[in-house]
């Protein structure tokens, strides 16, 4: 066994080792990537040849975290790994949006990157290595593959920059930056930050750029180890004719050209794009055989490509005819559903999202269940994108990768609006109903209303926009503010930014283009900022702060703090106390523990309920003081008087001769049960908590009321007693002598 390995590091004891040739061998590349007790083994397939018809990289990430990883056995009826949760998914777009750029155009061999997280380490965070664990098993195989390439995580703390900052400092980092790249460039951007400025997203990304040459040259450094670089494998999954292609450009070219520079709206364009496609093959003979036809496709998209390129370059205008930093018509509504919580309907140009705000409880917490432990989020931000979005009729097979990355985007720039003292658990949901470019932007201008209208007091407004970008072998570029569908697939970057005018909150990048300088991206990013503005305020003049209350049939929730050892007496036992509450008052009720107290959450729709739970509560923890007057509850009746309920869980005596200063021979036709009496707390034994409670004393004394002599009283007590069962104060059972008498 020839084992190999490399070693890097990013200082702050962030020792890195890169091993090969140990784990794995029959893939045709593996490689395990350690820091401190982490292990990452990540396997690289890739066949031999391509499938017939496959005219694209069919490539297929899958990062997966074992439980067994960090000691855990996962739940479940299976009690195994299941299917891709949301944040392996994530990570799955991350090292895909890394890698894929990469690989040549012409390469279409069924390839399979498999990550899997072997061993956890609870201070490092898998997310930012799986780059570097996934380049450097295919870098050293022959698979066509322009890397190596890496992506890791930036965080700013104390104004500091921190390459991979461990789990216990992310806490205190304003930044949580994904940054990928080749040592050449950057080619992909994701994360979140607290508002920073596009001046210091720069210099965040060429502070990552550095670490990520370090990290390609320790691939290319393992691969010296292993006799070099191995050579390309020879493919050859596309047929090609120069003449061919000729032809189609001849003949092609200039419609294209012209279509694209007529403005059209997104449907009448594909049609005019289509009748210059479907022209040129009606031209071809009726025998073309299968292969000239594949060919004549595929140069079909790239005159199209390039005549609107050109086009773009030539005449600064875009497709719809905008401006290159012109935002399109753009039209909003707020409470357009009257039954939920709060909803935002964005329209800009052919894009529209319907999103509804629901508020919860503690219960609707959503548990999230992973190698390391279970934990709850209380913000769920679901993105949705039916086909009929853009006029396709396909299956509807739930989330996808796409809705999922869409969707935490999304989250990503709307949850740091959230107020930190926010009690409720926030679902908020995007149902695209029309897409031709950056949906998700329009969940975030949508989400941000919605809120508002919901009468959440987010800390800010923010906006989403969408920039582009063209630029071609002479220098030229071209950036685009909102960008189209078409722009966006034709284009060289995909750049979504997130904020308001005091600063970016998230930020997503994917470059298709080699050498862009730090000065262009700046550029873009001021662009984007002055787009985001003009959306944030047409939003402002449908609604330009949040509203100040919840809707009537919202949730309302209150937050009270108890004594830590008043927790179980609200419980009770078994739950029974606590469901009690909540069955008789329809309110939600939930306690957790924190140091010494318990934190008592009450939810429910209108006060009513709310204040019913709390009066109750307040009943369980307030200790009955003697002289406060009660209006009790009738709870049984004995031959000696009545036991009557003054504070939830608490029941005092009220004796025969404390009813009334008449004297009651039985207690025939006095009360009933359940009925509320008016009475005085007159003693309080607090040995063993007996209550002795008085209503006479509330009555005014009769005139001439002639009070009994000490010996009668003594004697009746004894005959009647103060205790259910009969007993005496002496502990004695005195039925028997009461029946002798």
């Amino acid at each position: 066994m020839n084992v190999f390995t490399q070693k890097l590091s990013y200082g702050d004891g962030k020792d890195i080792t890169i091993e090969t040739g140990k784990l794995a061998r029959q893939a045709h590349g593996s490689v395990v990537v350690s820091q401190g007790k982490l292990k990452l083994l990540a396997t690289i397939v890739s066949n031999k040849d391509a499938r017939d018809g496959v005219d694209f990289l069919p490539m297929s990430v899958d990062y997966q975290e074992k439980f067994a990883a960090g000691g855990r056995i996962p739940g479940g009826f299976l009690r195994r790994e299941g299917r891709l949760s949301n944040s392996e998914i994530l990570v799955c777009r991350i090292v895909d949006r890394t890698l894929r750029p990469l690989f040549p155009s012409d390469y279409h061999s069924e390839t399979q990157v498999m990550i899997q997280l072997i061993s956890a380490d609870s201070e490092i965070m898998p997310d930012a290595l799986v780059g570097l664990a996934a380049s450097a098993a295919l870098t050293i195989t022959d698979i066509p593959f322009e890397g190596p390439v890496s992506a890791l995580r930036v965080g700013r703390i104390d104004g500091a920059w921190v390459i991979n900052p461990f789990a216990s400092q992310m806490a205190d980092s304003d930044v949580d930056l994904m940054v990928a790249g080749t040592a050449a460039d950057i080619n992909m951007v994701e994360g979140e930050m607290n508002g920073i400025s596009e001046k210091e997203m720069v210099e965040a990304l060429k502070f990552a750029h550095t670490h990520i040459k370090n990290d390609c040259a320790a691939q290319l450094a393992l691969c010296d180890q292993l006799g070099g670089r191995k050579a390309p494998r020879e493919y050859n999954h596309e047929t090609n004719s120069d003449e061919l292609k000729k032809q189609v450009m001849d003949a092609t070219y200039q419609k294209y050209y012209d279509a694209a520079k007529t403005p059209s709206v997104k449907e009448e364009r594909a049609e005019k794009f289509k009748a210059i496609d479907n022209e040129y093959i009606d031209s071809l003979s009726e025998d073309t055989d299968d292969t000239t036809m594949t060919m004549v496709k595929r140069y079909l998209g790239k005159s199209k490509k390039e005549a609107v390129r050109n086009m773009m370059l030539d005449n600064k205008q875009r497709l719809d005819g905008r401006a290159l930093n012109e935002v399109r018509q753009i039209w909003t509504e707020v409470d357009y559903l009257p039954s939920v919580h709060g909803s935002a309907l964005f329209t800009r140009g052919e894009t529209q999202s319907l999103t509804s705000v629901t508020l919860g409880s503690k219960l609707d917490q959503q548990m999230i269940d992973n190698y390391q432990e279970k934990s709850f989020s209380k913000f769920m931000l679901h993105y949705n994108f039916p086909s009929f979005s853009v006029g396709e009729a396909r299956p509807n097979r739930g989330p996808g990768r796409r809705e999922i990355g869409h969707g935490n985007l999304a989250e990503r720039g709307l949850k740091r609006m959230i107020p930190d003292d926010f009690p409720y658990t926030l679902r908020i949901v995007s149902d695209i109903l029309e897409s031709n470019g950056s949906s998700s932007m329009a969940t975030v201008c949508a989400g941000s209303m919605a809120m508002m209208d919901a009468g959440i007091q987010v800390k800010a407004g923010v906006s989403g926009i969408a920039m582009g970008m063209v630029a071609d072998d002479k220098g030229r570029y071209a950036i685009l503010s909102d960008i189209l569908g078409d722009e966006d697939h034709l284009g060289d970057m995909d750049f979504k930014v997130v904020g308001n005018e005091d600063g970016i909150y998230a930020c997503q990048m994917d470059m298709k283009v080699d050498g862009l300088s730090y000065d262009v991206l700046e550029e873009a990013l001021m662009q984007a900022k002055e787009g985001r503005m003009h959306i944030l305020n047409e939003m402002e003049k449908t609604i330009l702060k949040p509203n100040t209350g919840l809707k009537d049939h919202a949730p309302q929730i209150e937050v009270m703090t108890i004594p830590k050892d008043k927790i179980g007496a609200v419980i009770g036992s078994g739950g029974k106390v606590i469901q009690e509450i909540q069955q008789e008052t329809d309110a939600t009720v939930t306690i957790e523990e924190d140091g010494d107290f318990g934190i008592v959450e009450i939810s429910g729709v209108g006060s009513g309920p709310i204040e019913a739970a709390k009066e109750w509560i307040l009943g369980i923890i307030t200790d009955p003081e003697v002289g406060t007057e009660y209006v009790g509850k009738i709870k049984s009746i004995v031959d000696f008087g009545a036991f009557v309920e003054i504070l939830p869980g608490k029941e005092g005596l009220l004796h025969i001769s404390e009813i009334s200063w008449e004297r009651l021979e039985s207690m025939a036709d006095v009360f009933e049960e359940g009925e509320e009496v008016k009475v005085k707390l007159i003693e309080f034994d607090e040995r063993n908590g007996k209550l002795r409670l008085s209503r006479k004393v509330l009555l005014e004394k009769p005139e001439g009321y002639v009070e009994r002599p000490p010996r009668e009283r003594r004697d009746n007590n004894r005959n009647g007693g103060d205790r259910r069962g009969g007993r005496d104060n002496r502990g004695r059972d005195n039925r028997g002598r009461n029946n002798r008498k």
